[in-house]
């Protein structure tokens, strides 16, 4: 055996060729060779690189060992079968390995061996011959038949030595060869009618084999002519396919004899083949050659065909010639397409250039009817590469993306160059293999998510959700919550997250007024291999529930009972309390209205629904028992759904004045700390009241000193210089008792309104703003540190101080020397100058309370001026003279008891 071994490189893989040859009738399990040994492979991987046998190239006679690369025969060969009389026998096969691709293409030559002997078709052959046959006459003897080819096919004939004939042994263009008896010496039949000789045939071989037939050979009568072909070889054209009776030839052959010696019949040669026989026919009568069956140019491109042709005349001799027909092809057969290997998956991260799948396209015809041109069909990441002779590879062409395509239908298209063109296609589908090549994508970057507070505990909120693009592990998404601390605590105690459908649960009962929002990260992992991941903001948002009810803060009392006193002289609008109320809740569920639920009958109180204040709508009636006290329910009440409320109950005490209604309530207010039930409100209610309780003490010390003195005996009315509201002082002039107006006694109050306005006299209760923030149209008096005055002046004192015109006498005032003395530098020195320069005299208009104090104080009172520079009014229409005690309550209600009204704050 012979292995010749042939090594190509091919793209993206290697192409070997390697040839053995294998004697026929080679016993079966009979070693032809070792392929794996052979090709220098590693005997230990074969397996793990798939060492297989491409399905198409599988022959009966021959079986690789997949295991150890042997190759052995499987069944006898006999080459006569196989290839009948072709010159050169051989059997193919092809064989791959994977990872990566190696083509094996294994070529196994039949060796001939003589196993078959020549034979004669029949074993007795007569041939006749004139007796007036000149020496030099040949006669085409039957041939005989040897199955072997090469040197061991028929080689030669041989004949019995004689006297008359000898063989001459003739060469066909195919290699044939037959034998043609020549006549040595004329005939005689008279002599010897027949002949008979052995006829051997021998072939080539070593040894030689032979076969034998009887030559008879009988000597007839002469027939003088022979029949004569016009030519000896005849050379046609037959278009392949052609149909069945179309005419070859129309051979003629002459005989110049006359009659059935001048007749001539045609006739095949004995020596002509059988297969020529079935596709072709002569008439007998004519010559002509017919088409008997299909002729098929891949079968043979030419056929040789012997006629004879004999005349009907005793002792004929016959005629002899050779008919050439060339088959010319047609584009009769489609290309065929075979593919050795199909890969069943690429992954989508297969760079370019990877084998997908091996191929070999093959056509039968010839020339350009052979000529194939291979492509792939439609838009396809994939292209063919020529590899070896008929063989191509389909590889990747540029990258893959399975989430835009999945597979690919990959028609391959072979067509050859013939007329018509002829094509032939076969499709292969290629699956696109998933990669982790996406990360997880939330449908939203940032979920806001709202929660009604008092919320069941593990109760669902909400669901997050991650789409990932890839299949199989790598779209497998698992959710989970990024870690952090919300006030302090774990915010896995907050909420929680099923890690496969990402529904959100909350864990606890959220509180809106202890917690109103709060935000984490979730985050979404595939399963792949690099594990992908992305976050995604949860915002999760408390939403408030009407769930707190009111509370108020202010007024507080005894057993929820509140005691707030009104003076019986309060004008309409008078500020009795205010309730003050809070909810923890929010928006609409902590918006506070207030109403009067009951005691408020006779519509004496009305109710600032907005701001809670409590306020007179009337003047208390003169016959109402001062001893009755009103008796309200104040009900608070919120705007959510279901509002929510609650109630405080105001007890209204009228009293005469304000300071002994608050006196009672500060008496109220220390019976409520013995109880033992102090709050803050209450601590600073009692701190205030003692604060105010010791400031009337020192009142009262102040006024009982006033009383003592007696220099002033006389106190003299103001008439038009009158603070507003004291034009009463002239009639209370022979009645008032003569006391001595000293300096401390006077101080500087703000005036409500214009002078001439009696009942404008009433300082107006400040609810918001300072009190000096509008002061340029203001007047402003001196007014006597009468007890019930000074407790109004200390508790409204931080809302007065801030005006201008006090920071102007607060700065002047202190330029006074007193009762007269005056120096250099005093008011009085700068009040004579200040005469001399305006050429009038400053000290005519001053009054005996001016001179009670000293002309120096007339003087160091300022030109009040104005904004838009007028001078304004004197400033003794704001002095006011105390020891209005002894004036009536008829009197005084008038002009002077409305301005000092006190108020004092529930709350500090």
């Amino acid at each position: 055996m012979i292995v010749l071994l042939i090594v190509l490189s091919i793209a993206d893989g290697v192409l070997s060729q390697i040839r053995y040859s294998v004697p026929e009738e080679a016993d079966h399990g009979s070693l032809v060779g070792n392929i794996a040994e052979d090709l220098g492979l590693d005997l230990t991987k074969l397996a793990s690189r798939r060492f297989q046998v491409v399905p198409s190239s599988r022959t009966p006679y021959l079986e690789v060992n997949l295991e150890n690369g042997v190759l052995f025969v499987s069944e006898t060969i006999d080459r006569e079968q196989i290839c009948r009389q072709s010159p050169s026998c051989q059997l193919n096969m092809e064989v791959f390995l994977e990872n990566p691709l190696e083509l094996f293409q294994i070529e196994i030559e039949v060796v001939d061996i003589n196993d078959n002997p020549p034979s004669f078709p029949e074993t007795d052959i007569t041939v006749e011959i004139s007796e007036s046959a000149t020496p030099g006459t040949r006669f085409p003897l039957e041939s005989a038949i040897d199955p072997d080819v090469g040197s061991n096919a028929l080689r030669t004939y041989d004949i019995t030595t004689n006297n008359y004939f000898y063989l001459d042994v003739q060469t066909q263009t195919d290699g044939n060869r037959f034998a043609e008896l020549v006549l040595e010496k004329p005939l005689d039949r008279e002599q010897q009618a027949a002949h008979r000789y052995v006829l051997t045939a021998v072939d080539g071989g070593q040894p030689p084999r032979t076969g034998t037939a009887l030559l008879v050979v009988k000597v007839l009568d002469s027939n003088d002519n022979v029949p004569v072909f016009d030519q000896a070889v005849y050379t046609v054209s037959l278009s392949e396919n052609a149909p069945v009776g179309m005419l070859v030839i129309q051979l003629n052959a002459t005989d110049l004899d006359e009659g059935l010696n001048g007749e001539i019949v045609y006739s095949f040669s004995n020596h002509i083949s059988n297969r020529v026989k079935d596709l072709f026919s002569i008439d007998p009568r004519t010559g002509r050659i017919e088409v008997r069956a299909e002729v098929d140019f891949e079968e043979s491109s030419l056929y040789q065909i012997f006629v004879q042709a004999r005349d009907m005349g005793p002792n004929a001799v016959a005629a002899h010639c050779k008919v050439l027909v060339k088959v010319t092809d047609l584009n009769d057969n489609a290309p065929e397409i075979t593919f050795s290997t199909v890969t069943e998956s690429v992954s989508e991260k297969a760079a370019p250039g990877t084998v997908i799948a091996l191929l070999s396209v093959t056509d039968q015809d010839a020339e350009e009817n052979g000529q194939i041109h291979v492509e792939i069909l439609g838009d396809v990441p994939f292209k063919l590469k020529s590899s070896f002779r008929n063989y191509f590879t389909i590889v990747t062409d540029g990258p893959l993306n399975r989430e835009q395509a999945d597979s690919y239908s990959v028609t391959v298209v072979a067509r050859d160059k013939g007329t018509p063109s002829l094509a032939a296609s076969k499709s292969i589908r290629v699956q696109v293999s998933d990669e982790n090549d996406n990360a997880p994508a939330f449908t939203q970057a940032i979920y806001d998510v709202y929660v009604t507070e008092n919320n069941v505990p593990g109760a669902y909120i909400h669901a997050v959700t991650a789409l990932d693009p890839d299949v199989g592990q790598n779209a497998l998404i698992s959710y989970s919550i990024l870690e952090c601390d919300i006030q302090g605590m774990s915010l896995k105690t907050y909420v929680s997250i099923n890690e496969e459908t990402g529904y959100l649960y909350a864990l606890r009962s959220f509180d809106y007024e202890q917690l109103k929002d709060f935000t984490f990260m979730v985050q979404a992992n595939d399963a792949g291999a690099p594990e992908l991941f992305s976050n995604a903001t949860v915002k999760v948002i408390i939403v408030d529930q009407n769930d707190n009810t009111p509370v108020v803060l202010a007024p507080l009392g005894k057993n929820g009972t509140a005691k707030e006193p009104l003076p019986r002289s309060a004008e309409p609008g008078y500020l009795v309390t205010r309730i003050v109320a809070m909810d923890a809740d929010d928006g609409e569920n902590a918006r506070l209205s207030y109403s009067i639920q009951r005691g408020n009958e006779n519509g004496m109180f009305r109710m600032d629904w907005r701001t809670g204040e409590l306020r007179t709508a009337r003047r208390v009636s003169v016959k109402r028992d001062p001893h009755q006290m009103y008796d309200l329910l104040i009900e608070v009440r919120d705007h959510g759904q279901p509002p929510l409320s609650s109630s405080a109950s105001v007890l209204v005490v009228l009293v005469d004045s304000v300071a002994v209604g608050r006196g009672a309530v500060d008496r109220a207010g220390t019976a409520k700390a013995k109880d033992g039930t102090l709050d803050l409100t209450l601590i600073l209610i009692i701190a205030l009241g003692s604060v105010s309780f010791i400031f009337l003490l020192v009142m009262i010390v102040l006024a009982v000193r006033c009383q003592k003195d007696k220099k002033l005996n006389l106190y003299t009315c103001l008439t038009s210089e009158c603070c507003l509201g004291c034009s009463s002082c002239c009639s209370r002039q022979g009645r008032a008792r003569k006391k001595k107006l000293s300096k401390s006694d006077i101080m500087l109050v703000q005036s409500a309104g214009s002078v001439s306005g009696v009942g404008m006299a009433q300082v107006p209760v400040e609810e918001s703003g300072s009190f000096g923030s509008h002061h340029q149209n203001q007047n402003y008096c001196y007014q006597t540190k009468h007890h019930r005055a000074e407790l109004s002046y200390l508790v409204d004192r931080p809302r007065r101080v801030n005006s201008s015109a006090f920071q102007e006498a607060d700065m002047v005032s202190s330029k006074d020397s007193g009762h007269g003395d005056s120096e250099q530098g005093d008011s009085d020195h700068d009040a004579t100058n200040r005469g001399h320069a305006s050429g009038a005299d400053l000290f005519s208009n001053c009054t005996e309370e001016c001179k009670a104090l000293g002309h120096s104080d007339r003087c160091w009172m300022p030109t009040f001026v104005a904004s838009d520079g007028r001078q304004g009014p004197d400033y003794r229409s704001n002095l006011h003279v105390p020891g209005m005690d002894s004036v009536p309550d008829t009197e005084r209600g008038k002009g002077f008891a409305s301005s000092f009204r006190v108020d004092i704050p529930e709350t500090a």
